[in-house]
């Protein structure tokens, strides 16, 4: 059997168990899409978010990329965000890194990865310039790279604040909660590292006064 086939055989096997466990599963999710919460996190397929949070399909609506990167030129990311904050009206956009990143070690090193991923990864190599004091004063690899991943979740988080459609929710509807999560996958815990109550002030060269 060749692997796809068997992702293909492991589906119905899970179809079956979930009727079997709850027949009205699937005719629920038919039916409704009402998740509180927005996952941005890594492709990293060792980070699913439903697993590690122990919840449901249907319960987080989940965007990934490369190291969990939110930037404002990311039209992908800034429909999921509007998306999932005007019409689904999300309560908390949740922004999850994970230590052992492997975009985060790539944005350290040197490496010529060819256009596009540089492209991508100089995202990160900007929240190290940012952050250069703090980060060069670090000698361990391992405990930079873990510190790099916080701080470029702090900065996505911040980035999110940055938007109008985070600031229009916040100024109207007074939601969502913006946080900033770091995973193990060491120990499988989710560390909080920043948080941002809806209507918090940023810097006023971000806000925006016309909302």
């Amino acid at each position: 059997m060749k692997p796809y086939e068997l992702l293909l055989k492991e589906n119905k096997s899970w179809a079956a168990r979930k009727l079997a466990e709850d027949p009205g599963f699937f005719d629920r999710l038919l039916h409704l899409q009402s998740p509180e919460f927005l996952w941005i996190g890594c492709s990293d397929s060792r980070v699913p978010a439903n697993e590690i949070t122990g919840t449901d399909p249907g319960e987080i609506f989940v965007h990934r990329n490369i190291a969990n990167v939110v930037i404002n030129t990311d039209v992908n990311l800034l429909s999921v965000l509007d998306y999932a904050v005007n019409h689904l009206k999300i309560k908390h956009v949740i922004v999850c890194g994970h230590y052992g990143c492997g975009g985060i070690k790539a944005a350290v090193a040197k490496t010529d990865y060819k256009p596009v991923l540089n492209m991508w990864l100089r995202n990160i190599k900007d929240v190290y310039r940012l952050h250069r004091t703090e980060l060069d004063g670090i000698p361990n690899e391992e405990v930079l790279c873990d510190r790099l991943c916080e701080l470029n979740v702090r900065e996505g988080v911040m980035n999110l604040a940055k938007t109008s459609i985070i600031q229009r929710a916040w100024q109207n509807e007074q939601r969502p909660d913006l946080h900033g999560w770091v995973y193990g996958l060491k120990d499988g815990i989710i560390k909080p590292v920043f948080e941002m109550k809806s209507g918090t002030h940023i810097d006023p060269l971000y806000e925006y006064d016309n909302l």
